[in-house]
């Protein structure tokens, strides 16, 4: 009887806790709203609102940024998600 009562009450809040985590990561790692932050670095710098300086310092962000989402993306796909401490 515990055994069906903690089904029932826990299953549906991992559900939710999995859903919200899964939206957090998304919004966190934006690959496509990276993706138009390069575009729009890059039209700065064309339009000469941005030195080259600021320019590539800003890619070069961008670019790291951009690495990272992709690995949390393809972590959170392949369902090789670990959790790191800072022992």
């Amino acid at each position: 009887m515990a055994i069906i009562v903690d089904d029932l009450l826990v299953r549906p809040f991992v559900g939710l806790v999995n859903t919200l985590h899964t939206m957090a990561i998304n919004e966190l790692y934006d690959i496509e709203a990276l993706e138009n932050e390069r575009k729009e670095n890059r039209l700065l710098y064309e339009l000469g609102e941005r030195s080259k300086a600021e320019y590539e310092e800003r890619r070069d962000e961008i670019e790291a940024e951009l690495e990272l989402a992709r690995e949390v993306h393809e972590e959170l796909t392949s369902g090789r998600v670990e959790v790191r401490t800072n022992d």
